[in-house]
């Protein structure tokens, strides 16, 4: 009787252990190194620093400053696989052609190696703002399905819900 008890209690202790591990490694995911290009009050362009969503709020920091809005109050919220979807590939082809001194060639490497995040959000007085990140490939799509589970908007729907949307088409056809 002791032993089934002492089973049942280390049982319980190795399942809590391991879903908090599940959920600490979540909000991990959504902590990464960024790059501010364009936005933020207060911060200079091309400031690094580390931007994260905990609790619904996406949070950049750097050094001791803090930038923070809520996903509810962002009503557009793309990423760069958004951004080529929208526009096509016609401006990067542009762009490679006419970068000077044959950096032409240099610039899709560069563009494959960092994905981008842009908001656009109202502060707490209905003022329209926007943002623009650079973060590490494919962590975008990331930040975007966490941002819109806690109430922000995109015209884009990200990829699991275009995968919902084709798999229920697929079912009813």
């Amino acid at each position: 009787m002791v032993s089934n008890i002492k089973a049942i209690a280390i049982a319980t202790a190795l399942l809590l252990s391991g879903s908090l591990f599940f959920i600490s490694q979540a909000q991990q995911q959504t902590d990464m190194a960024a790059v501010q290009l364009i936005g933020v009050p207060g911060l200079k362009q091309n400031t690094k620093g580390r931007l994260n969503v905990v609790n619904g709020i996406l949070r950049f920091t750097h050094d001791k400053q803090t930038f923070e809005v809520a996903a509810a109050a962002i009503e557009e919220v793309l990423t760069g696989k958004d951004s080529k979807a929208v526009v096509g590939e016609t401006v990067a082809t542009v762009a490679t052609f006419a970068a000077p001194y044959g950096t032409g060639s240099a610039l899709p490497l560069l563009r494959k190696k960092l994905d981008t995040l842009t908001i656009q959000y109202r502060d707490t007085n209905g003022g329209l703002h926007g943002a623009v990140f650079t973060i590490p490939v494919g962590k975008a799509e990331v930040i975007k399905t966490e941002l819109m589970a806690h109430g922000a908007h995109s015209t884009i729907p990200t990829r699991a819900e275009i995968e919902k949307i084709t798999a229920a088409a697929k079912e009813h056809n």
